[in-house]
């Protein structure tokens, strides 16, 4: 079993997330950490000469080796790295909610200090695509920004919700570097990440690998390689004090170890100084732990040497199990020739019981909200005793349970749901399902696929008034395809045939309507929902519907619909290949759309200093958030959206 190399007690107390180890004199490693009080520590060991004090820096009063860095504001990120091109160490950078310092430690002076109207949530050091010179990348309030070693903005975006977190990766596979949130990079496109709610995970581009949640929360994940295979690990410190490696591959734990308390952050750096790095692990109570990777005798395995013990154990549980599982059909074998009274007591069910599912919007009524109704049935005489769903993003927890009363059990229950989006989202359902004097329950599991835009009703009258916004664009397809993307990606009460239909949005209301003429174009109405074209490039969910219904038709042996499906879903594939193209082209256009708008604000704002140009920046930022393109001329122009 792995032991930490060495173990540190500091007497300050670490803000979570806000740790990380420079070089500011180009040689020495020091740990860095944001305290309370609006203070961060510099912990170095290797350098322990006297230094005078600075408006800034400051030596502790407990501890000889720890530095104080007075901010005077509540730190709310922290990094080190190389920024300048001709600095011997790494520049210190903290952020708080109104400002970003860059602070040289070894020569106890000011980089730069600059105001940051949208605040730093989150930072990250690097290279950033074409711009040469890396860049200081601080994430805030919707929005990106990207600071040169003299404080200048060379980069400024805008994003969909506030960031949280950043890290640097080749995301694309094109040698650059894209940014990306609520991230950890581990090699190449592959990359980590951990939600508030406690799952973590890993991806590689769009592909999920592993995924697991915990009832605690995840402070703070980082790869290292310690098992020494070669292959980085995803390092996770937890809210209970538990840190714990697993392989990117399969997310099993090959490591584990606790603190006393919360972690505060896992980073690494070669801090003894003997040509190896360790993975620095530090909590919120000023604990420190270094492990150095595993050697060739542990190559592969880091947990305790009884692993053999934890397998037979677990091997005998599994065993019980099963002997337990077994030992319940024997009796529900015996009591089958007993009476059906006392055969319902045990469980047993008809053998044709099967689940079936069917989903349909209904609207706002007095006594309950717009929503999508889950119906879950049998088609017996058997109850369903209980319902557990699993969605992704749907309900708190990401579970939801039905517990039907004793007084109100049947063969149906109806589950009503309500997406926050628009995005598709796979429903893992179980059912207890058995006899109404049952005590003991069959356990029934199906998956169904809730559409994309499931919150929106079809309106059969055709005398309901238009839209006052309208969207005309022309799509290379033809009308039986726009009609089979609204089969699949609405719920609809039957099978619409035509792709001139309107809609009722049950979230905020208003209507939405689709027209096509015969040459091809497409009038969109509800500016509200521009962006609806875009999330049509998910079309691969098209190929996992067909496939469900497909499986369905075969399970229910409907051989004619099942050749049905499957060559529509050959015909799909052809087409979706060469639909690729065309959206890889529409998308590389659009980004270089995007660039030009950001290089033209970007100029605008040098064009003033100071207060002015981060109002012009902001302002302009608020002008493309509200699609005002007059105003976003005039902010150029004069500085102020007024004419």
């Amino acid at each position: 079993m792995m032991v930490p190399i060495f173990t540190l007690k500091l007497n300050h107390k670490i803000n979570p997330r806000m740790v990380s180890v420079g070089k500011f004199d180009g040689v020495h490693p020091c740990l860095t950490a944001a305290t309370q009080a609006g203070k961060v520590f510099i912990h170095n060991p290797h350098d322990r000469g006297q230094r005078p004090a600075t408006h800034r820096l400051s030596k502790s009063t407990h501890d000889s080796d720890i530095s104080l860095l007075n901010i005077n504001q509540a730190v709310t990120c922290l990094t080190a790295g190389t920024l300048g091109p001709n600095t011997t160490g790494d520049t210190l950078l903290v952020g708080s909610q109104t400002n970003l310092l860059a602070y040289d430690v070894h020569d106890n002076t000011d980089v730069f200090y600059r105001d940051v109207t949208d605040g730093a949530n989150a930072i990250v050091l690097g290279k950033l695509g074409d711009i040469s010179s890396p860049l200081a990348i601080i994430g805030g309030n919707c929005a990106l920004q990207g600071f040169d070693y003299e404080g200048n903005d060379h980069f400024w975006t805008v994003t969909g919700d506030n960031v949280r977190s950043l890290v640097l990766c080749d995301f694309t596979g094109d040698g650059k570097n894209e940014t990306v949130t609520s991230l950890c990079h581990m090699h190449g496109s592959r990359f980590g990440y951990a939600l508030a709610n406690g799952t973590v995970g890993v991806y590689d581009r769009t592909a999920r690998y592993w995924r697991i949640k915990s009832k605690n929360h995840a402070m703070s994940i980082h790869a290292f390689d310690l098992n020494a295979d070669g292959v980085v690990e995803l390092i996770t410190g937890w809210s209970n004090g538990k840190i714990d490696a697993r392989s990117d591959r399969t997310g099993e734990v090959i490591f584990k170890d606790n603190f006393s308390s919360s972690v505060a952050a896992v980073v690494e750096g070669d801090y003894r100084l003997d040509g190896q790095k360790q993975l620095i692990c530090t909590s919120i109570e000023g604990e420190v732990r270094g492990y150095l990777p595993a050697s060739k005798d542990f190559k592969g395995n880091l947990m305790d040497s009884n692993t053999e013990q934890d397998l037979i154990r677990e091997l005998s549980q599994r065993r019980q199990n099963l002997l337990l599982e077994l030992r319940n059909y024997e009796e529900n074998a015996k009591v089958s020739m007993l009476s059906l009274s006392f055969s319902d007591t045990m469980g047993v069910i008809p053998a044709n019981t099967q689940l079936q599912t069917a989903l349909s919007v209904r609207a706002a009524t007095e006594a309950q909200r717009a929503h999508v109704e889950l119906s879950i049935s049998t088609p017996n005489e058997t109850i369903i005793r209980a319902v557990l769903i699993f969605a992704e993003g749907i309900f708190e927890g990401e579970s939801h349970v039905v517990h039907p009363s004793v007084q109100n059990l049947s063969g149906c229950v109806q589950v009503p749901i309500v997406p926050p989006k628009d995005i598709p989202v796979d429903l893992h359902i179980k059912a207890f399902v058995g006899g109404r004097t049952s005590t003991q329950f069959h356990v029934f599991e199906i998956t169904r696929q809730l559409p994309r835009f499931s919150m929106y009703e079809i309106i059969e009258d055709s005398s309901a008034a238009p839209p006052a916004g309208i969207v005309s664009f022309s799509i290379n397809e033809r009308p039986q395809r726009v009609v089979m993307w609204l089969n699949q990606n609405f719920l609809l009460p039957e099978v619409v045939e035509s792709p001139n239909v309107t809609f009722n949005s049950l979230r905020g209301g208003g209507f939405m309507s689709f027209h096509m003429a015969s040459n091809g174009q497409v009038d969109e109405f509800h500016s509200v929902h521009q962006k609806l074209t875009a999330d049509m490039a998910d079309h691969s969910n098209y190929i996992r519907n067909m496939l469900v219904q497909a499986e369905d038709a075969r399970l229910m042996a409907d051989m004619v619909t099942t050749k049905k499906r499957y060559r529509e879903l050959y015909d799909l594939n052809r087409d979706l290949i060469n639909e690729y193209k065309i959206r890889s082209n529409n998308h590389n256009a659009l980004l270089a759309r995007l660039k030009s708008v950001n290089q033209a604000i970007q100029r605008a704002g040098r064009l003033r200093v100071g207060k002015p140009k981060n109002q012009v920046i902001a302002a302009c930022r608020d002008a493309i958030k509200s699609n005002n393109v007059n105003g976003l001329f005039r902010i150029m122009r004069a500085g102020a959206a007024s004419s």
